[in-house]
């Protein structure tokens, strides 16, 4: 077993669950945050089938976190040698005041790294988003993003989702730059995360499969979206943190672009037997419909647009394979008919 521990914030989440499994099995001790303890077994019970010796159960730590207040930091910072960050809403529908998503995010990120500090932790992986790398007009000659790249609060794409994430991450840097010197940082900014939960407790991006498979939609809209497999997410976490020359830098987790035509097509030919709509609506349709739903309402920031973002960073340096994410997003449909819930 390795020395290391490291504290996970929000690990009863999608990409939560998967971290703390591949921790463990790869023997390290890991303290997991919470903000309701009653979900403590739901967190156990969720990784334990998927471990290689039940015994690393026993590396598995819980705690009381809220991002919101700083009571239980002290307490959940304690033994820990580096910090995750994952914790941070992924709403479908974006709230009617934009502060309500960007002051959390922001705030609990700022509050984490302090508390790191505070404690002498100076290692701090942390999640991120594609959408504070991608949510801005690339200069002529340029058709692809990178890490280079930073969103434009300003541009039309921009949610107060965008928004919250962009912020988030800026807030983090800049708090290092001025107050944090001694931080060894390093970001991970995924695309649309897809792959199997590892229970029935799963997120928004799951969500989207469900909306899929239940062919909630008459007509699909015209966008797509940066995807990547929710077990690579995780990897990348681990890499970045054995891996010194990550600190610093920023990591786009991305396997391929896909239209939403194409992620309801996957699904379409997994379950022949379900009547998956695939068939595009024009633009004007959508637009329609998003007076009547707030979650088709959110997409139309980045209807008509399918960007592409490179990760090339991620595989030379954090020496990530990445999964074909159109067998992930098969395997949560699968996960979802499988378990009956949809």
């Amino acid at each position: 077993m390795s020395e290391t521990t490291v504290l996970v914030t929000g690990a009863t989440g999608y990409i939560g669950k998967h971290l703390v499994l591949q921790l463990l099995n790869a023997g390290y001790a890991v303290v997991g945050s919470v903000r309701d303890t009653n979900r403590e077994a739901e967190l156990r019970d969720a990784v334990a089938p998927g471990l290689t010796d039940p015994g690393f159960l026993d590396n598995l730590r819980v705690v009381p976190l809220d991002l919101t207040s700083d009571e239980g930091w002290d307490a959940a910072m304690t033994g820990v040698d580096v910090l995750m960050h994952t914790a941070s809403p992924f709403p479908l529908k974006q709230p009617k005041d934009e502060n309500d998503l960007i002051r959390p995010a922001v705030d609990g990120a700022l509050r984490a790294v302090r508390a790191a500090k505070q404690a002498g932790i100076t290692r701090v992986i942390m999640t991120s988003s594609t959408v504070a790398v991608m949510n801005a007009d690339l200069p002529p000659g340029k058709d692809i993003y990178d890490e280079q790249d930073w969103t434009d609060l300003n541009h039309p794409s921009s949610t107060a989702y965008v928004k919250s994430k962009t912020l988030a991450e800026q807030a983090v840097w800049d708090w290092q730059n001025t107050d944090g010197p001694e931080m060894q940082i390093t970001m991970i900014n995924p695309s649309f995360v897809q792959g199997p939960p590892l229970d029935r407790h799963y997120g928004s991006s799951v969500n989207v499969i469900e909306r899929l498979v239940t062919s909630k939609d008459p007509m699909l809209a015209a966008f797509g979206m940066p995807c990547v497999d929710v077990r690579d997410i995780a990897l990348m976490h681990i890499r970045a943190m054995e891996r010194p020359e990550s600190i610093g830098k920023r990591f786009i987790g991305v396997d391929r672009t896909l239209w939403y035509q194409d992620m309801a097509q996957i699904l379409k030919s997994a379950f022949p037997e379900r009547k998956i709509v695939t068939r595009v609506a024009p633009n004007f349709v959508v637009r329609f419909l998003a007076l009547f739903d707030a979650t088709v309402r959110s997409i139309l920031p980045i209807l008509g647009h399918c960007p592409r973002v490179s990760n090339t960073q991620a595989r030379d340096i954090l020496g990530i394979q990445f999964r074909d994410v159109r067998a992930s997003i098969r395997e949560a449909g699968e996960f979802l008919v499988e378990n009956k819930l949809v």
